[in-house]
């Protein structure tokens, strides 16, 4: 079985391509994660470290990061390692993915601002708008007909 769940924090925005090679193309996003190690790699220092792990999104998920993450969100991910290999200036190149399947929020907006969390903004409406001006009014006189009171 080859599974893994990762969460962490990316170390710079995502990089979005699209290939043109299927028909209405297949986009894919590359980025790295911080995970925290639970030990230092140096025994006299009580820094925490972290491994840098590379992943790959495809598809519908690789357009949910492209909308949705930057760097500094907190994410958990899961999905498979995938290892290959390339040739660069005569030399073979060995490279380790986590292909995500699934992505999910570690924490919420306005938390990642106080954890250090960068590009985890919230804008607040401007002084003096009106705070009700994306709610609907109810008009006078269906209370009756309304599912909850």
């Amino acid at each position: 079985m080859n599974r893994v769940i990762l969460m962490g924090r990316l170390t710079r925005d995502p990089v979005v391509r699209y290939s043109q090679q299927l028909e209405g193309g297949i986009s894919n996003a590359r980025y790295t994660i911080a995970v925290d190690r639970n030990v230092s790699r140096n025994a006299a220092s009580d820094q925490p470290t972290a491994d840098f792990i590379s992943c790959v999104a495809f598809g519908r998920s690789a357009e949910f990061v492209e909308k949705y993450l930057k760097k500094g969100t907190k994410i958990a991910v899961e999905g498979r390692i995938q290892t290959g290999s390339y040739q660069k200036d005569g030399q073979t190149i060995y490279t380790t993915d986590v292909v995500v399947d699934r992505h999910e929020f570690c924490e919420s907006r306005n938390s990642g601002e106080n954890a250090g969390g960068a590009g985890n903004t919230y804008e607040a409406p401007a002084a003096g708008s009106d705070p009700g001006a994306d709610f609907m009014n109810v008009p006078d006189g269906i209370d009756e007909s309304l599912p909850f009171k």
